[in-house]
């Protein structure tokens, strides 16, 4: 059996919904790199050098990153040259085999949220303005909610304009309780007084909204470090998830603020946002390799249930899906002898 047919059977037997939504949240980047890669396949019989250099450049273009992109490479040359394989014929299970076989290389980290089973389980979300952070938080909170955990929400973005008010905006979507202070209060004290109130109220979860931008790094930065103090000294080994939101549409400038960020405060997740509005998805791959931070939660659409755990297989099977599909067909069909 294929490799893609045994991954389609794998993750299609768990939620053929969830399956779809990453097939159809990366539409955008199949239809430019996998569409690429077709046209390699046909215009190369096959596998030299040259084969390789224009592969390369791809890859690099959907922002899979270049430590990442050689490593592929050396891994495919090796694989043609162990497999002996002359043309390109099937390269694509070759190259989604070692796609997933990377990402799984940087480590045994679990995609899941290190949820507390004793007491209240605190989540840290940092991330610039505009990544889409507050409505990452909303869109967590409902799924929480729906695992039938208890959640709080604690506004702690208290400079930027608006943002408490849409806070408000998607607890009340989410029918959670938001815990605020009015604008221009002190992050840290909106902080203590959510960490105080999900205790009276025993909430599961606490998921804490942060500044995305104050008036340099360095003030953001010790803002970010304030509010760490201030959750830790309340609730020991708090907060227990720091997910830093990321802008997928930004490409590799969401792995410069990923390195800032990660100077500042102890990420232990990425969140990366609006995976479904760009052709250059490569980018999970190379936040990946470059950090070595596992992608907890992408972002594949509006909808409050668009946000779903990160999985490399069902990654790998959105970037390749249609070529999946053919290739089962063919199979089954080479099977029953009707090709």
């Amino acid at each position: 059996m294929s490799f893609f047919k045994k991954m389609k059977e794998k993750i299609t037997g768990t939620n053929e919904a969830v399956t779809g939504k990453f097939k159809d949240g990366l539409s955008k980047t199949r239809d430019s790199f996998t569409s690429k890669v077709n046209d390699l396949v046909a215009r190369f019989r096959e596998v030299d050098e040259e084969f390789f250099e224009e592969l390369e450049e791809v890859l690099l273009q959907a922002d899979v990153g270049f430590e990442t992109v050689m490593e592929l490479i050396d891994q495919l040359k090796m694989e043609v040259k162990r497999k002996n394989i002359k043309d390109t014929a099937g390269i694509q299970t070759v190259i989604s085999e070692k796609l997933v076989d990377i990402y799984n290389a940087q480590g045994e980290d679990s995609n899941a949220l290190n949820i507390q089973e004793d007491g209240i389980t605190v989540i840290l979300m940092v991330g610039v303005n505009g990544v889409g952070k507050t409505t990452t938080i909303g869109k967590l909170a409902s799924r929480l909610q729906a695992e039938g955990k208890t959640v709080m929400l604690a506004a702690g973005d208290t400079f930027r304009a608006g943002a408490i008010d849409q806070l408000v905006v998607w607890g009340e979507r989410a029918g959670v309780e938001v815990i605020r202070q009015s604008e221009g209060s002190d992050p840290a004290a909106v902080m203590y007084d959510a960490v105080n109130a999900a205790k009276k109220r025993g909430v599961d979860v606490l998921i804490c909204d942060t500044a995305g931008r104050l008036q340099n790094k360095v003030n953001l930065m010790n803002e970010l470090q304030k509010v760490h103090r201030v959750i830790g000294r309340e609730i020991e080994g708090a907060p227990h998830e720091v997910l830093l939101a990321l802008d997928a549409t930004t490409g590799q400038n969401a792995l410069i603020q990923a390195e800032t960020f990660k100077e500042a405060t102890d990420v232990t997740g990425i969140v990366l946002t609006k995976l479904d509005g760009t052709a250059k998805g490569g980018i999970v791959l190379a936040i990946r390799s470059k950090l070595n931070i596992p992608v907890k939660f992408v972002g594949l659409g509006e909808g409050i249930d668009d946000l779903q755990p990160f999985e490399p297989e069902k990654y790998v099977y959105g970037l390749f899906a249609d070529g999946l599909e053919l290739e089962a067909e063919e199979e089954s069909a080479e099977e029953s002898g009707d090709k």
